[in-house]
């Protein structure tokens, strides 16, 4: 237990989380059954295209497995311009109140954030971010001049209409000031530059 508390306390951004000290490793066989764009995305993202995939370890722990689906026309230079999804398949249970505080941690990196957006967005992830388990399965869906939706195993779980917010929150991954540059390569190795 001890473990996982340092884990949740001290990586970033767990659900939509964990980054810090990770290593993304590639998984070929995960790459090619991620391929697929997920169920619920799929009216809402016509026309997605699979960008890239990783599997996020921290510690030698087993996070989760990342995808990335853009829309056509997507460039990775201006990835908050596009619509795009992001999966992640957790390997471990997760705090949902932890992952949500490490993404407000790591939203940070990519441009101020006011003590109202703060307050607001902290309290809509965490309606919006369950705890997970091994299996579970977040979809994000980022809508640039809209903002985010979410689902966990297909099934809705919010939403946060604020553009900023969706600019900032799937920065996370795919900013150029990311805690994980090798996980953003995997996730845009297809996308255009």
């Amino acid at each position: 237990m001890t473990q996982r508390r340092t884990l949740l306390r001290t990586g970033p951004a767990f659900w939509l989380a964990g980054m810090c000290l990770g290593a993304a490793l590639p998984g070929t066989a995960f790459a090619q059954a991620q391929a697929t764009v997920p169920a619920e995305v799929a009216p809402e993202l016509p026309g997605a295209q699979w960008s890239g995939s990783a599997r996020l370890r921290y510690f030698g722990f087993d996070i989760y497995d990342a995808a990335l689906w853009t829309a056509p026309g997507f460039r990775a230079t201006t990835f908050a311009q596009h619509a795009l999804a992001l999966e992640l398949t957790y390997l471990r249970a997760l705090s949902g109140r932890a992952i949500a505080q490490r993404s407000l941690d790591e939203m940070r990196r990519s441009g101020p954030i006011t003590p109202a957006q703060a307050e607001r967005w902290l309290a809509a992830m965490q309606d919006a971010f369950p705890d997970v388990k091994a299996g579970d399965r977040l979809t994000g869906l980022h809508s640039p001049s809209i903002g985010a939706r979410f689902w966990l195993n297909g099934q809705a779980r919010g939403a946060v209409r604020d553009p900023d917010f969706s600019r900032l929150f799937f920065g996370i991954w795919l900013s150029e000031s990311t805690s994980e540059p090798q996980l953003r390569s995997r996730l845009l190795s297809r996308a255009a530059t």
